[in-house]
């Protein structure tokens, strides 16, 4: 982001309503009148619309900043932006540790600090762009699937405590019995519908196809990372990747007297993770060249989890690059340095 705006509006959100606040940098930080708060409906956004109106605040002129509060945000942001406006959205630690936790903490004070928040870090905002609707659609799927996921999983470890007491109640078991296979025909119902979304659109079919080509990579890890190569800001990397789901090992040292060992930070998406890392376990048993490395990292002194890891970045780093190159996995191949090519 080049040039910079006379207006920084920031908005805090909550659940029923959100208030908002404008700030301008021409003569360095103020605020300009007090904030407003709004109705979190459809109707509160055309009121706020008119009131960005009558401040002189317009799409071209502004940026208009906002904390991720995941659905309670959704609505404003997909409607600023199909105004013309540009959204930034962050994440609310992000926002919180910018200043001082110092005096009154309301709804006003946090919009205006959302609104300095866009003055001062500008030029780091990302502009927020809709995730494309099929993406959209994918993604609610495959959260619903994890949670059925989840539910199958508690009834099972029930039913199987329950079969394992001295005194039993058939009619318990048969009510988990029922409750474990409903669910499995459930998940088998969204797979099925989420494979036909994927199906429908050509060039995800492809890069579907692309990525589980890859060792070790099925039809649910494809699709969690068809979610998020998508939705990556500028160039895709593997580093990058990396370091957005969490797998990436972090060094921490200082002088001589603080040498600890490298670790993942473990934020990011749960669930692509657990796929890799499940991928990673799969490719060092039934792999070979993934065999190899796995147990040269573990000669090395690496422990089972970190090669692992290592062997999950590996993946990783293969599925990005498939991905941009549009060639599917090639078993044996082995990229050469051209300093290693001889002359003929």
């Amino acid at each position: 982001m080049e040039q910079h705006k006379t207006y920084y509006v920031g908005i805090d959100i909550s659940s029923e309503t959100f208030t908002s606040s404008i700030g301008t940098g021409d003569q360095g930080w103020s605020v300009l009148g007090k904030a407003e708060t709004f109705a979190n409906t459809q109707e509160g956004n055309n009121d706020y619309l008119k009131w960005l109106s009558q401040q002189d605040v317009r799409p071209g002129n502004s940026i208009i900043c906002m904390e991720n509060t995941g659905v309670y945000s959704e609505q404003i942001a997909y409607f600023l932006q199909s105004q013309g406006f540009q959204i930034s959205i962050e994440t609310p630690l992000k926002v919180k540790r910018s200043f001082k936790i110092d005096g009154h903490k309301t709804d006003p004070v946090d919009s205006r600090q959302i609104a300095e928040y866009a003055y001062r870090f500008y030029d780091e905002l990302r502009i927020w762009k809709p995730r494309r609707e099929v993406l959209e659609q994918v993604k609610i799927l495959l959260a619903t699937r994890e949670q059925l996921v989840t539910q199958k999983t508690g009834h099972c470890n029930s039913l199987k405590a329950l079969k394992r007491k001295v005194i039993r109640v058939g009619m318990a078991e048969e009510l988990l019995e029922t409750l474990i296979s409903t669910l499995k025909d459930q998940i088998k119902a969204i797979e099925t519908e989420m494979n036909k979304l994927i199906r429908q659109e050509a060039d995800l079919a492809q890069e579907q196809a692309l990525l589980t080509s890859v060792p070790g990579v099925g039809k649910l890890l494809s699709a969690q990372a068809l979610i998020l190569f998508h939705q990556m800001d500028g160039e895709l990397s593997d580093k990058k990747m990396a370091a957005f789901i969490g797998i990436c090992p972090y060094e921490h040292s200082s002088g001589t007297s603080v040498k600890r060992k490298a670790r993942t930070s473990q934020h990011g998406p749960e669930v692509i993770r657990k796929l890799l890392n499940l991928a990673a376990r799969s490719v060092c048993t039934h792999i070979p060249v993934y065999r190899q490395y796995y147990l040269r990292k573990l000669a090395e002194g690496k422990a089972k989890s970190l090669a692992i890891n290592n062997v999950g970045n590996k993946l990783l780093s293969v599925m990005v690059a498939i991905f941009k190159s549009g060639v599917p996995y090639i078993p044996g191949y082995r990229s050469i340095h051209p300093r290693l090519l001889t002359k003929s």
